[in-house]
């Protein structure tokens, strides 16, 4: 089993291996992190960890809230995460590589990353400025049939987008815009659909791209049939390029 420390970033969101992350990054525990990432020379990999939030806040509450208007709110790295601060998390996660960290005059971080390996949550240190994990890293099986169920997939994908952009517009995505190598894919799918956290970390966690894969046929079918009898279409623009508060 191979492991690895990293700096941990949860957020309200799922992040897949090959997507882009950008990051609004202003809370000092996390700025902290990146103060130490920049440590890191440019030719080396700056990489933290992300998970998505099972319990808990993005955001540590920052003002004296009900029903106690003077109560002092939490801080520290592991605010907003209750005791133990890794049941507060699912499991299974993304290593990011920050190719971009830029600090504006206020302190504050502009940061752009990309998802590269699935990771497992072993253990979560909250005894620095920032949270670190053990992280046993996850290999991408294909799974029996991955090819032809990555070319269903993306058929009810470019389905899917039709119905979504509606009549009126061009499609999200032209067919010479999407990839062909199955994980490829089933990471990008699963990043595009409209689709609540739950769900995102259950394509996220499956054992092998042909599972996902055959997940994601399933859900986008389904998607598709909902959107056809919907009375008005949702609005999609909403869900494109999502940023993280933090």
């Amino acid at each position: 089993m191979t492991t690895v420390r990293l700096p941990l970033f949860p957020l309200n969101t799922v992040l897949f291996p090959g997507l882009v992350l950008p990051l609004n990054v202003f809370e000092e525990r996390y700025r902290a992190m990146m103060r130490e990432l920049l440590k890191t020379p440019e030719e080396e990999p700056r990489r933290f960890a992300v998970v998505a939030i099972r319990d808990g806040h993005e955001v540590a509450p920052s003002a004296t809230g009900l029903p106690d208007r003077t109560a002092v709110p939490d801080s520290g790295p592991a605010a907003g995460f209750g005791d133990d601060p890794v049941k507060a998390f699912h499991t299974v996660g993304c290593v990011a590589d920050a190719a971009t960290i830029r600090e504006r005059p206020d302190g504050t971080f502009e940061v752009l990353a990309t998802g590269t390996t699935r990771v497992r949550l072993l253990s979560v240190d909250a005894s620095g400025p920032y949270l670190t994990a053990e992280l046993e890293e996850l290999p991408e099986e294909a799974g029996d049939e991955s090819g032809p169920l990555a070319e269903g997939v993306l058929r009810a994908f470019r389905q899917y987008q039709k119905r979504l952009a509606g009549a009126r517009e061009r499609s999200l995505s032209s067919g010479a815009d999407l990839p062909d190598e199955p994980s490829v894919v089933s990471y990008l799918v699963a990043a595009a659909v409209m689709l609540d956290i739950p769900t995102k970390q259950r394509l996220l966690q499956a054992p092998d791209t042909a599972s996902r894969l055959r997940d994601e046929l399933k859900i986008l079918r389904a998607e598709t049939a909902i959107i056809r009898n919907l009375p008005s279409l949702p609005a999609s623009e909403l869900t494109r390029g999502p940023t993280s508060l933090n």
